[in-house]
């Protein structure tokens, strides 16, 4: 069997699975008569999620290495990532609106590593000497399922931002968060402004007195809120999954740096961005959970999260310097 040959037609066909499972979900949303289509979106995740498993192990057969080594079998590892934590987290809510946002990120993923990718970057090739380490599997696999974890807790945040756009929302009944944090989310949802009033006394002068007028914001419809309010429950909990894994991750990296490179910590700028992608994280739960805090407040902490996992994982390797650059762009 050719698996080269196998390689290239299992990293195409994941990417159509997860394209049309994309559409799938935003038609199936659009139009609430096709509502019967989101089923076929969770099995074209599993498909996907199938396809890209073949693909992985096929690559792990032909290199005899576990295929996280360079950036095609990292982009793959990680839209494995992505579609696995997706099915978890839908099968355990039981909303199957959460591909909407999920599935262009797979797709995403998987187009950049299919199509985007020379073909050198997407062969197989013989492991650098820092990479031939039982530490490879322990610290990347990690570090990319916490990516991948924390992708979608964030890009579920985003989304919590979008479906509240402009509008009033006081979040209750949830299982975290303060009673006082939800008092003030009450208390922000109105707005006070002074009426004037005439009053005549019986001398013929005329007082004017101030009433306070309440002006409320236009608030979100049930059937919206409870999708909010489910948003930013699963954000919150997919994000508590995550950020364990980053921290396993960094800690194994720590212990195989200081084995190759006789130091734990060098301030790599891989070390640097994964330190700043653990504190935005850590600050978010810490917000959730000491301060009590939910809705749009957090959700703004895990969209910047976003942003700073994509600058760990890619962007730092653009520069090409570092520690962590090989094997990946230059």
């Amino acid at each position: 069997m050719d698996l080269t040959a196998l390689q290239h037609q299992l990293d195409n066909l994941s990417f159509l699975v997860l394209f049309l499972t994309m559409l799938v979900y935003w038609v199936g949303t659009a139009f609430r008569n096709l509502s019967f289509l989101q089923p076929l979106g969770t099995a074209g995740f599993a498909l996907g999620n199938f396809c890209i498993t073949g693909l992985l192990i096929a690559r792990w057969i032909e290199g005899g290495y576990f295929p996280i080594s360079n950036l095609y079998e990292s982009l793959f590892f990680l839209a494995w990532g992505v579609t696995a934590v997706h099915l978890v987290v839908e099968f355990s809510s039981g909303n199957r609106l959460l591909g909407v946002f999920t599935a262009p990120l797979a797709m995403g993923i998987t187009a950049f590593a299919a199509l985007s990718l020379p073909p050198e970057m997407q062969s197989s090739e013989p492991l650098v000497p820092a990479l031939k380490s039982n530490w490879l599997m322990m610290h990347v696999s990690v570090m990319m399922l916490s990516y991948a974890t924390l992708m979608v807790g964030s890009l579920l945040a985003i989304a919590f931002l979008i479906v509240t756009q402009g509008k009033s929302v006081s979040l209750q009944g949830s299982s975290y968060g303060s009673g006082n944090e939800r008092l003030k989310s009450i208390r922000n949802n109105n707005s006070f402004a002074s009426t004037p009033i005439s009053v005549s006394s019986s001398d013929g002068q005329t007082a004017v007195l101030e009433q306070p007028q309440t002006i409320t914001e236009e608030k979100l419809s049930p059937q919206r809120l409870n999708f909010a309010q489910t948003l930013d429950n699963l954000s919150y909990r997919v994000i508590g999954l995550g950020f364990p894994l980053l921290t396993v991750g960094i800690i194994a990296g720590a212990v195989w740096a200081n084995e190759a490179w006789g130091s734990y910590w060098s301030w790599d700028p891989k070390e640097t961005w994964a330190l700043i992608t653990w504190l935005v994280f850590a600050a978010y739960l810490h917000a959730r959970i000491t301060k009590g805090w939910q809705g749009k407040r957090p959700a703004i902490i895990a969209s910047a999260g976003l942003i700073v996992v994509w600058i760990c994982y890619l962007g730092v390797n653009l520069l090409g310097q570092g520690l962590h650059s090989y094997g990946w762009f230059f």
